[in-house]
C-alpha cells in the first residue's frame, strides 16, 4: 500500500492538527485492537512482550515518539498533536507499560542531556520497542534526601567501576537500561558529587530482585552492583554534575505522574475508583439511588474535571513558559489527592466486599481492595507529597529554601548512622 498523502500547514511545514487526528483515528481503527477490560497496567512477563510489540506497531505506523525530534526516530510534531492522538487512543490497546518511565522520563532525560551519539544509538531503539528504560535512583537506606546516597563509581583507568544497591524500580526485571545515579566525588558538598550513568541491566555485576508487595504485585525490584564495569560512554551529562540531571529528570517523573508529559500516548496510568467506574460500582451494589453515594460519585466526578482542567492550564504555562517546568509538581500534588479521594469512595460504596471480595460478590468490587492497599503508593511515585509541595514553595512561589544541617559539608565529613 503507498503512504499516505499528508498536507502540511505551508507557514510551518507541519501536519495540521485536526488533519493529524483524522488521520490517527483512521489508523488506530485499522492497525490496534480495542482496549482489554479490567485495570489497564499488568507486569506480567507477556505484558512487556506485547507493549514491545504494540510500540513497534506504533512505530512501522509512524506514530510513536509524536514530540520527539525526527532524527532520532521520533515525529518531530507538537504536544497538541500528541494531545490529538492521545485522546483517540483511549479506546484502543496501548503500550501503556512504556509510558512511565520508558518513554516520559528515561528517554525524555536523554533527549535532554545525552551526547548525539547515545541519543541515537537509544532513542530510536526506545520508539521501536527494543529498549526499555528504567531509573535506579532510591537507596535502600536513603529515604527522600537522594543526594545522600552511597551509592558509589570509581575511576579505573577509562573505566568506571560501580558498587552499590538502588531500590523502588518499577519493572527493573524487564528493562535494557537504567540511569543510575551514583557518587564519584567523596571530598565535595553531597549535591556536586555525584554523576548519572546509563547502566546495562544484564551486565556482569548487576542483580536484579523482585519486591512482593501488599497487593502481590512485583513490579518493584532492588539492585545490586558488584564492581559493574562502565566504558566512559555510559556518562550521562557531566561527570560530578549528576544532580543537575537529576534535576532534570525529577521534573519530567513529576510531569509524567502529574499528566503534563507530552511524551505519552494512551490513557494515564490507573489511580483507581475513576468516576465513570464508580457509577458501575455503584449500580452493582445496589446504591446508585442513594443520595450520599450520588453526591460522593459528583464530588469524584467534580475532582476530575478540575484535574484535567489543572493540568490543561499548567501544561500551557510550562510550554509558553509563563511557568517553570518545576510547576509540574501542582499536577503531580493535585493527581495524588484526587488519586486517594477516588480511592476512598470507591471503598465507601464497595463496603465490606472491598476487603472481602468472594465468589458472587459483583465483579466490579474485585480491584477496589487493590486499589486501596495501593493507596499510600500516589503519596509516594515521584517523589513524596511532602517533597512535591517544597518544590511548588521553592522553585515556583520563591519561597526561602528549607534549613539542612550538611549543606555545604564535604559529604566524607558528614556524619552517617549515629543514634
Amino acid at each position: 500500500m503507498p503512504p499516505m498523502a499528508i498536507d502540511l500547514e505551508p507557514a510551518t511545514g507541519i501536519e495540521p492538527v485536526a488533519e493529524f487526528r483524522a488521520r490517527a483515528r483512521d489508523w488506530l481503527r485499522d492497525h490496534l485492537p480495542p482496549a482489554p477490560p479490567g485495570p489497564a497496567e499488568s507486569y506480567s512477563e507477556g505484558a512487556w512482550d506485547r507493549a514491545r510489540q504494540l510500540q513497534r506497531i506504533l512505530y512501522d505506523g509512524g506514530f510513536a515518539g509524536i514530540c520527539f525530534p525526527a532524527e532520532y526516530g521520533g515525529q518531530g510534531l507538537s504536544p497538541a498533536h500528541q494531545l490529538a492522538f492521545t485522546e483517540e487512543s483511549i479506546p484502543y490497546e496501548m503500550p501503556l507499560l512504556l509510558n512511565v518511565p520508558t518513554l516520559s522520563i528515561c528517554a525524555a532525560t536523554l533527549l535532554d542531556l545525552g551526547t548525539e551519539e547515545q541519543k541515537r544509538a537509544h532513542l530510536p531503539a526506545v520508539l521501536r520497542g527494543e529498549e526499555i528504560l528504567v531509573q535506579f535512583l532510591s537507596e535502600p537506606r536513603g529515604g527522600s534526601d537522594l543526594a545522600g546516597l552511597t551509592t558509589r563509581a570509581e575511576r579505573d583507568g577509562e573505566r568506571w567501576i560501580l558498587n552499590g544497591s538502588k531500590i523502588w524500580s518499577s519493572g527493573a526485571y524487564a528493562a535494557d537500561y537504567g540511569l543510575c545515579l551514583a557518587r564519584t566525588n567523596w571530598d565535595v558538598p553531597k549535591h556536586r558529587g555525584l554523576t548519572l550513568f546509563l547502566v546495562p541491566v544484564h551486565a556482569e555485576g548487576v542483580t536484579v530482585q523482585r519486591i512482593k508487595q501488599v497487593t502481590g504485585s512485583t513490579e518493584f525490584c532492588q539492585e545490586f552492583f558488584d564492581d559493574v564495569a562502565l566504558p566512559p560512554e555510559a556518562v550521562l551529562g557531566q561527570v560530578d554534575a549528576g544532580w543537575e540531571a537529576a534535576s532534570q529528570l525529577l521534573g519530567h517523573e513529576r510531569a509524567a505522574l502529574g499528566g503534563t508529559s507530552p511524551y505519552t500516548s494512551g490513557a494515564r496510568p490507573h489511580l483507581g475508583g475513576e468516576a465513570n467506574q464508580l457509577v458501575e460500582l455503584a449500580r452493582a451494589t445496589g446504591q446508585f439511588g442513594d443520595p450520599r453515594t450520588r453526591e460522593d460519585i459528583g464530588a469524584a466526578r467534580a475532582m476530575n474535571v478540575v484535574r484535567d482542567q489543572l493540568i490543561e492550564h499548567v501544561t500551557a504555562a510550562i510550554t509558553s513558559g509563563a511557568l517553570p517546568p518545576a510547576a509540574g509538581a501542582i499536577t503531580r500534588l493535585f493527581s495524588a489527592e484526587n488519586a486517594w479521594l477516588q480511592t476512598d469512595t470507591a471503598v465507601r460504596i464497595a463496603g465490606p466486599t472491598a476487603a472481602t471480595h468472594a465468589p458472587g460478590d459483583p465483579a466490579d468490587t474485585t480491584q477496589v481492595g487493590l486499589d486501596y492497599l495501593f493507596r499510600a503508593a500516589w503519596s509516594l511515585a515521584g517523589g513524596s507529597t511532602e517533597m512535591a509541595r517544597n518544590v511548588i514553595s521553592e522553585r515556583v512561589l520563591g519561597m526561602p529554601r528549607e534549613y539542612a544541617a550538611d549543606r555545604d559539608v564535604p559529604f566524607n565529613q558528614v556524619e552517617h548512622g549515629r543514634r
